[in-house]
């Protein structure tokens, strides 16, 4: 039996490892987005810059570590064998929830996941202990932390407001001061803003940060007989001031000596500092549970009570957490953060609703976001009727822009926004975090990191006309997400407590969830991985006509491949009467349908590419789309009426209906991986010979519409039927007629004695 307890200490340790791997994914975007965001440092040297950050933070999170041992419940309340339930209930929660979160490419708050954990598999705990004494519920209060919960609560729901707020105002000083021709200002000024920044950032991480460890209570005559500790608490303001003179000066001379860009030395030292704060801050979410469990281990066998009667009063009192732990946490962090694939999902969420310019929105817009849109047009048309004209002027001037739209939406090296910005989002969320930080108070450093960004960009102008209803729209989810987590972390908690109460077999069951989940998580993201390349379309970005058919084909070869499924699983999900095959047919479609569309959607850019003498080109490409669109929406419709008809539970076809299908799907399917190869390979000069075969297919179809017609008159007696199975067959002839108009525009376009033109990189 008491084998049981070193079992579970050995699987927390691996859920440790496991969580610190799934949390870290979801964190990186946390001292990640700035700087990859900005462009304004290699990959490379960002990710060195984030490890070392990270080991060096993983040192100062012992006093974070309290949080996970009595910031939630009373551990006296509990015995051994209770807390043991607590804690597994939390790990096992926490990983499927983050991996979950990680896997739909959504930042979340591994500090409300596990606060909320806590609290819910204490609850659970502690109303099976009220209902096994007859207790009342009113009990509850004596086994949870209520007033450092309260606290710890209110300070991560307020960390959402303080942050978008303190970002927007900085940022939008700061681009006063500044201007986006900010590289050109006087020295001075960028060694003013850069002092100002490396004296907040070194302050409140570095600085703070040395009131975690044991430094900090060794005192010196140099600083008047003071502690480390007492001399940054008592001489705040003298140490800004100093150190705002002592960094303006370094500032100075770097920009004029050495010719640096102060905006990026900021971003080096921002990007370190946040990493660090990130590890002092969150590493509790990740091994806190796994070491207090460790350590009420070592006390219960210390002990020699029975593991029901041992009291984990224990927990009350502080213990220091083994240096050798931290570090090894932090080496696990590091690992994780160069090798993670779903920490890039992550952070691309979180650029991508801060990028300054167009993108391929995510998010659909709302209600809610068009009202705050809208209200927020108004108050700002507003505020210009009420401020001065030259106070008007003054300020659009220094928002104005110097770069000039770039044609194209496909170019990875293109920065989401400027040094400025990534400045800001860096000195805010370090300085937020790191204050948290040292008064021992999880704030969530998602929270503080993401709105921050949001912040700014609102700030910053970056939600225009154009952009604001998907940008808000998608904070709100994120957001909306957020309570999602806290909701959905307290209740899994609670119920996974109260089932592992019930038996040790459970242990084992839920275990085995978590593997057999992370495993199939693992594979379905590799998959996806693997089909990316070969599914996705791409944006074209020619400049002729020739340059478009030979760049084209690409999309054309991906959507003859993808139809042909599509077409196939929806004509054998009727034969078989399959439901699931349908719907997940439909995603399939949908999926094709989006992508189209953001073809669409980049026709302006596609526009502004072109050459004056090219411009024949777009109305090619214009007539592509359209053929695109045809195809995508006869798929559409054909899988929509099938599903509809088995959902509702119509009669099935007649055998010689199915057959009839399944000989028009052998003949279609034979046609699109025709031209599905034709397109791979740019063979252009078969085109004729597969427009040759339209005859063929088209009377096929046709001869299957007037075999039912005469059916119909003589021998059908399902009306459903009929109307499903010419529906198909029309809808069919319209695909047919779509993709043989799109090889007949190719087929007049195109030249080989031309070198086709792209632009120029």
């Amino acid at each position: 039996m008491d084998n049981i307890y070193l079992l579970m200490i050995v699987a927390l340790a691996i859920l440790a490892i496991a969580d610190l791997v799934v949390g870290v994914s979801n964190d990186a975007v946390n001292f990640l987005n700035s700087a990859i965001g900005s462009k304004a440092i290699s990959f490379r040297t960002i990710m060195i810059v984030a490890s070392i950050g990270i080991a060096v933070g993983a040192v100062f999170s012992s006093g974070m570590m309290e949080v996970a041992r009595k910031g939630i419940f009373n551990p006296g309340e509990f015995m051994f064998s209770e807390i043991m339930i607590i804690f597994m209930a939390v790990m096992i929660t926490d990983i499927l929830l983050l991996d979950f979160f990680n896997s739909v490419g959504m930042p979340t708050s591994t500090t409300v996941s596990i606060v909320f954990e806590l609290l819910g598999a204490a609850v659970a705990m502690a109303l099976i202990k009220i209902g096994a004494d007859s207790g009342s519920f009113s009990d509850l209060v004596i086994y949870i932390n209520t007033s450092k919960a309260t606290q710890i609560i209110f300070g991560i729901l307020l960390s959402v407001f303080v942050a978008f707020s303190i970002g927007a105002i900085v940022q939008w000083v700061s681009r006063i001061l500044l201007s986006y021709d900010f590289e050109n200002k006087a020295a001075w000024v960028s060694a003013i803003f850069g002092g100002l920044a490396i004296t907040a950032i070194s302050y409140f991480i570095l600085m703070k940060g040395i009131k975690g460890t044991p430094y900090a209570k060794l005192s010196f005559d140099i600083i008047g007989g003071l502690t480390i500790k007492d001399f940054l608490e008592t001489k705040v303001t003298s140490i800004i001031a100093v150190s705002s003179f002592f960094w303006s000066l370094f500032s100075y001379a770097l920009i004029v000596f050495f010719k640096t860009n102060i905006y990026k030395i900021i971003i080096l030292i921002g990007t370190f500092a946040l990493a660090l704060a990130f590890a002092g801050n969150d590493l509790v979410n990740f091994i806190g549970v796994p070491i207090a469990a460790w350590q009420s281990y070592e006390a219960w066998v210390a002990s020699g009570v029975a593991a029901n009667e041992f009291s984990m009063e224990v927990l009350a009192s502080k213990v220091p957490t083994p240096n050798a732990l931290l570090l090894a946490a932090g080496m696990i962090m590091v690992l994780t953060l160069w090798f993670s694939s779903k920490a890039k999902r992550v952070v691309k969420t979180s650029i991508d609703l801060s990028k300054q310019g167009d993108t391929k929105e995510r998010f659909n817009p709302n209600f809610i976001s068009r009202f705050l849109v809208r209200s927020a047009t108004k108050a700002s048309l507003l505020l210009d009727k009420v401020t001065p004209k030259p106070i008007n002027d003054f300020i659009e001037k220094q928002f104005e822009q110097k770069t000039v739209l770039t044609a194209t939406i496909n170019d990875e090296d293109k920065p989401a926004f400027d040094l400025v910005r990534a400045s800001v989002n860096l000195m805010v969320a370090g300085i937020l975090i790191s204050i948290a930080t040292s008064y021992k108070l999880p704030l969530s450093t998602t929270y503080v990191t993401f709105m921050v960004a949001m912040g700014t960009s609102l700030a910053d102008r970056a939600w225009g006309s154009e952009s604001a209803v998907y940008r808000v729209a998608g904070v709100l989810n994120v957001i909306g997400g957020w309570f999602g987590t806290a909701i959905v972390a307290f209740t899994a908690a609670g119920v996974i407590a109260f089932l592992l109460n019930i038996s040790e077999l459970m242990i084992g069951v839920l275990l085995l969830g978590v593997v057999v989940v992370g495993v199939k998580n693992y594979l379905n993201g590799k998959k996806s991985s693997d089909l990316s390349d070969d599914e996705t379309l791409s944006f074209d970005e020619s400049s002729s006509l020739q340059g478009v058919i030979f760049e084209s084909s690409k999309n054309i070869s991906k959507v003859m491949k993808r139809g042909e499924k599509v077409y196939s699983n929806a004509i054998e999900g009727l034969s078989k009467q399959d439901l699931d095959q349908l719907k997940k047919n439909k995603k399939q479609i949908d999926k094709l349908s989006r992508d189209v569309d953001e073809l669409r959607d980049n026709l302006f850019y596609f526009i502004k590419n072109l050459d004056e003498s090219s411009l024949n080109a777009s109305n090619f490409y214009i007539n592509l789309l359209g053929y695109l669109q045809d195809i995508t929406q006869s798929l559409e419709y054909i899988n929509k009426t099938s599903y509809k008809h088995i959902n509702n539970n119509h009669s099935k076809l007649k055998l010689t209906q199915i057959r009839e299908l399944i000989e028009v799907n052998s003949s279609i399917s034979e046609l699109f991986m025709e031209v599905n190869d034709l397109y791979k390979n740019k063979s252009f000069n078969k085109i004729k010979s597969v427009i040759k075969k339209k005859d063929g297919i088209y009377n096929l179809v046709q001869d299957k519409i007037l075999a039912q017609v005469a059916r119909t008159r003589s021998e059908e007696k399902s009306p459903k039927n009929t109307t499903l199975y010419f529906g198909i067959l029309q809808e069919t002839k319209d695909l047919l007629n779509a993709v043989m108009n799109l090889l007949s525009d190719y087929n007049e376009s195109h030249d080989s004695s031309v070198e086709p033109a792209k632009l120029d990189r």
